[in-house]
């Protein structure tokens, strides 16, 4: 499975995974089905919902590497 960046999109997150819903949930981003949200990059959402990407980066990946 390909490795999540800043840069990669919010939905196509998801669509590797739906078990990374969660992830942004916990963040506050509750409009995962909302288009605009899923077009954003992981770095803009982190931005907007004021998460530090770097750490989401790393829950993210780490998520997908132990499945």
């Amino acid at each position: 499975m390909a490795a999540i960046t800043k840069e990669t999109i919010i939905g196509d997150i998801l669509d590797m995974d739906k078990t990374t819903a969660p992830f942004f949930l916990e963040m506050g981003m509750h409009c995962l089905g909302c288009p605009a949200s899923r077009g954003e990059s992981l770095e803009q959402a982190c931005m907007v919902h004021g998460v530090n990407v770097d750490e989401m980066l790393q829950k993210l990946n780490a998520h997908l590497a132990g499945k």
